[in-house]
């Protein structure tokens, strides 16, 4: 026996679902939306494998066998100790970094083979383990801005980093099996509204009917008298006595 459909949608860190979560559970409260949380280098296996139905990815990354909708790119920054001298500036760039140390964890979402400045002698094993590192002092990390709001410190900041790589955000689901609900999300994501033409037809099929604006009927105006109103201003004056 099938159980109800539920719609599973995998994530990582950084990615904000939160807004169309919302719309799914509006306009599909019948069918429960799943998150899961997942690691950057796990995503792309999560919906190979069937333990997500899509996921919300980085590009550029792994996407063999996968479809890929980008949906938006995201600033990249240095994220320093507040009491460092890059806080100076409201922007930096790679000549900025030539003579810091710099981190570079395994996770790394932006896919930069050799970053400027001077590399730590050994990689961190995720985003989370270099942040600390920076608090502690040992280097700077680059990362897309999310990365840094999420691992947000008191003791560090950022500052956008010009002319380097950035991460787009992807929606990706498996080449060839893309199901009705992975395709309504998909039309959530791109800003499809209950009025488009899929989705009066998704309403249709569901037995509701789509709404239409009324007509006057013939020989009426809008405002439901009859013949055609008279022109301000027109029409004989009055004479005064």
């Amino acid at each position: 026996m099938t159980g109800a459909p539920v719609f599973r949608l995998g994530y990582v860190p950084g990615a904000t679902p939160a807004k169309w979560v919302r719309i799914w559970r509006e306009r599909e409260p019948d069918v429960p939306l799943e998150l899961i949380a997942l690691l950057v280098g796990e995503a792309a296996d999560a919906v190979r494998e069937d333990r997500a139905d899509a996921v919300l990815l980085r590009l550029p990354g792994d996407r063999e066998g996968l479809h890929a909708i980008p949906l938006y790119t995201e600033t990249t920054v240095v994220v320093v100790p507040k009491d460092h001298l890059i806080t100076a500036a409201d922007e930096v760039s790679g000549a900025d970094l030539a003579g810091e140390v710099l981190l570079h964890p395994l996770d790394d979402p932006l896919g930069w083979p050799a970053p400027p400045g001077i590399p730590a002698r050994e990689r961190p094993a995720t985003t989370g383990d270099a942040i600390e590192l920076v608090a502690a002092g040992a280097g700077l990390l680059v990362v897309p801005q999310s990365l840094a709001r999420l691992h947000h410190r008191r003791d560090l900041t950022y500052r956008t980093l010009t002319g380097a790589p950035q991460s787009q955000v992807a929606l990706s689901w498996p080449e060839g099996t893309t199901s009705e609900l992975v395709e309504q999300f998909i039309g959530i994501v791109r800003g499809r509204t209950v009025n488009s033409t899929r989705g009066q037809q998704e309403a249709k099929a569901k037995g509701a009917e789509p709404v239409r604006a009324r007509k006057p009927p013939r020989g009426r105006t809008a405002s439901g008298q009859g013949g055609v109103p008279k022109p301000a201003g027109r029409g004989k004056p009055r004479r005064r006595r």
